[in-house]
């Protein structure tokens, strides 16, 4: 039986590297041809029975890796000290997004849709997340990322994402005490438990800034000193994925866990030689994880989808369009509020996070019907606001310039 394992994971690496070039020259985000491979795993097994309980263990490990290196990567790519430049102004765009988004998120779950309390706080809070990657690499073709309008919006991209990551560590922290679902009977304890964690949190936070302003650069010249090739990059990640489990002990995530070790050998600019070595890594464990997104969706829980999926679709863009748009109206003025809320419309990587972690609580948090309808939702997301932005950032980049 391993040697089938061994197979199924060769032959997903070398599919998924073939997907992803395949995907790029259609301009097509490769995350979806990784939805579509696990998907169609999962078809197989359903047929011919191909994986025990035990192979999805070993597909769900290999998803836990690829969650690590993809927030490692977010949190590498972070730029803090441009994202505090424009503050001021990405923030008012960051705040209106995540509220109108999230709270449309939860009005449609709860009330439209009858789920449960639980249940729609993963929906809303996995509805304020972007997807940085698809809109980045949109904005990148048009030669406008470093523009006045571009460095903005990236930098409200990163905001949503943060605030994503940090929203769904404090979901996973009030949510054991929510799935009573009486939210009058858990009212009392709910401060006790939200300063918990809160103490916690910036516990975590003050030893990631501690690592990161006084032993990170020791740290990164000793291994440059000891190591040869890409032994510090391996150690470097090794370190990260210590700090990724340490945060997973103490209640958070490995996401949340990865994201910040990130941040750590971020600010440093050697690390951008890190980044050059990290990528035959990434791309080997990356894909797993959305791949472990497609097996998780059973092909029978398909049928039926179609009204939560419409009213979730809609969802996701009537709040960024408002949440996000509104704002920059104001901010940016006329020639950047539509741009900028369609530009947060996708939800890929964080949302994804955040759905599969609630998933793996059980149905009282995440059932598979609903992780399946936002699986459909972030490929929807991802595959068509490429299409409408292309046309409309080329159209106007005189006026974003």
């Amino acid at each position: 039986m391993v040697a089938v394992y061994i197979l199924l994971v060769g032959a997903i690496v070398v599919f998924a590297m073939i997907l992803r070039s395949g995907m790029k020259e259609i301009g097509i985000p490769s995350m979806i041809g990784f939805f579509m491979l696990g998907f169609l795993v999962r078809f197989m097994d359903n047929q011919w029975n191909l994986i025990s309980e035990q192979g999805f263990q070993i597909f769900d490990f290999l998803a836990e890796l690829g969650i690590i290196v993809l927030l490692f990567r977010v949190g590498l790519e972070s730029k803090v000290t441009k994202l505090i430049r424009w503050l001021p102004t990405a923030s008012k765009i960051w705040i209106g997004g995540v509220f109108f988004s999230g709270l449309l998120g939860f009005l449609a779950s709860y009330y439209i849709l009858g789920w449960e309390l639980v249940q729609s706080l993963f929906v809303s809070v996995a509805m304020t997340a972007t997807s940085v990657g698809v809109t980045v690499s949109i904005w990148q073709e048009a030669n406008l990322l470093y523009t006045h309008h571009g460095e903005i919006l990236l930098d409200v991209a990163e905001l949503d994402d943060i605030s994503g990551v940090i929203l769904m560590a404090l979901l996973f922290a009030v949510a054991p005490v929510l799935k009573s679902g009486n939210i009058a009977a858990t009212l009392p304890i709910l401060p006790e438990i939200l300063g918990l964690f809160i103490l916690k949190l910036i516990a975590f936070i003050a030893f990631c800034i501690f690592f990161s302003r006084y032993l990170e650069a020791h740290i990164t010249e000793f291994l440059e000193r000891i190591q040869v090739g890409n032994g510090t990059l391996l150690v470097i990640l090794g370190i990260g994925m210590v700090v990724a489990a340490t945060a997973e002990m103490l209640g958070f995530s490995v996401a949340i866990g990865a994201f910040f070790a990130g941040l750590i050998f971020s600010r440093d600019p050697d690390s951008v030689k890190f980044d050059g070595s990290f990528e035959p890594l990434y791309d080997l464990f990356m894909p797993f994880f959305f791949v472990g997104i497609g097996l998780k969706i059973n092909p029978e829980i398909i049928t039926g989808s179609l009204v939560p999926v419409v009213i979730l679709i809609l969802v996701a863009f009537a709040g960024k369009l408002i949440g996000h748009g509104s704002i920059a109206y104001f901010v940016t003025g006329s020639s950047g509020a539509l741009i900028f809320g369609t530009s947060m419309i996708p939800r890929a990587e964080i949302a994804l996070i955040i759905m599969q972690k609630g998933l793996s609580l059980g149905d009282w948090a995440v059932t598979p019907q609903i992780f399946a309808n936002m699986v459909i939702v972030s490929a929807v997301t991802s595959l068509t606001i490429p299409l409408i932005l292309r046309p409309v950032l080329n159209r106007q980049s005189q006026q974003l310039t």
